[in-house]
């Protein structure tokens, strides 16, 4: 599961080009939702544009790159929304893009957004293509796209890059590109709180992979991943994704060719590659913590001050549990009980089909720090749309079905979708 040595892969013609299905049909998904949001915008009197670029998240990120940090807002009740609690990636490219053009800092936060989102859509498709073959890649990054909201994706949040970030770093991971994957994994950490869940994937696949090279087993295992071998490894079950002589060759590994797991060189690459992953939040914590001249807990304490916290997920049980005091709200209370087992049932699926481990441990880091963490409940939807390894036994269903009934499944809900999303963001939306 875990050599490094060699790995089967297709012979390829070009890595844009075998994307580029994944590519076109998530384009055509989100403009399908931003023409959606446009007309119910402009009926309603609102505008799209801003409904995207200034409002909630969007507008601390804006004022971060414009002014820097150290603007606060005080509440009535003593609560201090810091913008500290915002992590910095975001609105330095922010302030970047504003560098380079004549754009305004919503607007690079936009064009940062949309960009971000296409790199999300092409990581996702390589992170499944290389576990279980491009069509189930295709039809993942499309399950991606029609999310019910979806919409956050265009939106000028984090979101998209962190995604964008995650996916390309388990990608090098599950092939080996352990400093690649590091420097990744640290600039997630830089971009989302939840940036620990990538660390956590790149530090347990070190660790195995560590594990496997003291074990000295022998050459032509299987890489992470399960990539493309005869024998289905960590994901696809034999006969679901197989690769054959004709369409697959052995090619050295990206660090090391030839060279056994164990070997100084590998040894080196890993062991860097899981130093930098943690850098980018360890950085920006300990950096707030000097600001406030609070330490190690003055992150902890500007996400108090927001009422955000890590409670097992006790605040969320009773939030669930209070809407069952009346019959209207039950339903929602109904729904929200449905929706979180569906989560846990998508994740067992996941284990039992062995999908690679980094995989399963940033879905599951991801999800237990969306659902306990003691946040605004509403923006728990997003806050689980990083974790498309979720996607991935419904992807592998879809891919299975013929293409004309496939395309009238995504076609139906993407509409859905659009219109949900545009529902939403003129309403009450992602705070």
């Amino acid at each position: 599961m875990t050599d490094l040595e060699t790995r089967a892969l297709p012979t390829r013609p070009g890595v844009l080009r075998r994307a580029a299905p994944a590519l076109l049909g998530y384009a055509a998904v989100r403009t399908l939702g931003l023409v959606v949001l446009a007309l119910w915008s402009e009926a309603g009197g609102k505008s799209a544009y801003t409904l995207l670029t200034a409002r909630w998240d969007a507008l601390w990120y804006t004022r971060v790159a414009e002014l820097g940090y150290g603007y606060e807002v005080r509440l009535p009740n003593g609560d201090v929304h810091s913008n500290l609690a915002f992590f910095p990636l975001l609105p330095w490219l922010e302030r970047l893009v504003t560098a380079v053009s004549p754009l305004s800092y919503a607007d690079g936060g936009f064009v940062v957004a949309v960009l971000a989102s296409l790199a999300a859509a092409w990581g996702i498709f390589a992170v499944v293509d290389h576990v279980y073959g491009p069509r189930a890649g295709v039809c993942a990054v499309l399950l991606w796209a029609v999310l019910p909201v979806g919409v956050v994706q265009s939106m000028a949040y984090s979101e998209s890059l962190f995604t964008a970030l995650a996916a390309w770093s388990l990608y090098a991971v599950l092939t080996g590109r352990w400093v690649t994957a590091g420097v990744l994994a640290g600039l997630t950490g830089l971009t989302r709180p939840v940036g620990l869940a990538v660390v956590a994937a790149v530090w347990a696949a070190g660790i195995a992979s560590l594990a496997h090279s003291r074990r000295r087993l022998p050459a032509g295992l299987r890489s992470f991943g399960g990539s493309r071998g005869a024998a289905a490894v960590g994901g696809a079950r034999s006969g679901e994704r197989a690769a054959t002589h004709e369409d697959t060759r052995r090619v050295p590994a990206p660090e090391g060719a030839h060279v056994p797991p164990g070997a100084p060189g590998v040894r080196v690459r890993r062991a860097l590659g899981m130093s930098l992953a943690p850098l980018g939040a360890a950085g920006y914590v300990l950096w707030v913590g000097h600001r406030t001249g609070k330490g190690l807990f003055g992150y902890l304490d500007v996400q108090a001050g927001w009422r955000n916290g890590f409670d097992g997920g006790y605040a969320f049980a009773r939030f669930t549990l209070e809407k069952f005091t009346s019959f209207p709200s039950a339903l929602a209370g109904l729904g929200l009980i449905l929706g979180v087992g569906l989560l846990m049932w998508l994740y067992v699926v996941c284990v039992r089909q062995r999908q690679p481990l980094p995989l399963l441990v940033y879905a599951g880091v991801v999800t237990v720090l969306a659902l306990c963490a003691s946040s605004y409940f509403g923006s728990k939807p997003r806050l689980l749309m990083p974790a498309f390894p979720l996607l991935l036994p419904l992807a592998q269903g879809l891919a299975r079905l013929r293409t004309p009934r496939s395309a009238l499944v995504v076609a139906s809900v993407a509409v859905a979708s659009a219109v949900y999303g545009a529902f939403w963001l003129n309403g009450s939306g992602p705070p």
